[in-house]
């Protein structure tokens, strides 16, 4: 499933991967703040564990494609982040999504917790919003807290 906001005629620049359409009511948070602040991305939704060479796919052609962060949503094991990560050299936020019987804690620290040299920025669980202003930041753009 890819959508993408028409917003201009720019390029996306940021991904927006999630693991299970499940994850799409978090994902929704980050969307919205990146639709006010007039950000061009693509929402895509690839499991890690169910097509991993999708997720490969996505991630490493990536920066050709034009993207320059990618946010990745993942809750439980949470292995899309890491497996994004280990497939691109552009900055991924790993944005833990709170499911299953630890609400979260165990996406946010398999999100964490990644090898050296396999870097991944997170958020908070369930934390699509902030996800999205570390993204805004990355890129330079002004991002200002609004509690959304």
């Amino acid at each position: 499933m890819s959508i993408a906001n028409e917003m201009n005629s720019e390029k996306s620049e940021i991904l927006i991967l999630a693991g299970s359409s499940s994850d799409r009511d978090v994902v929704a948070k980050a969307e919205k703040v990146l639709q006010a602040a007039n950000v061009v991305y693509r929402f895509e939704i690839a499991s890690a564990h169910r097509d991993p060479g999708r997720v490969a796919e996505l991630a490493s052609r990536a920066a050709e494609d034009g993207f320059r962060v990618i946010i990745a949503a993942a809750g439980l094991a949470a292995a899309l982040p890491g497996v994004v990560a280990a497939h691109t050299t552009l900055p991924v936020i790993g944005l833990p999504v709170g499911a299953g019987p630890l609400r979260g804690v165990d996406a946010l620290l398999a999100i964490a917790m990644m090898p050296p040299g396999v870097p991944v920025a997170t958020v908070g669980i369930d934390s699509g919003a902030n996800a999205a202003h570390l993204a805004l930041r990355i890129l330079g753009r002004a991002s200002t807290p609004s509690g959304a």
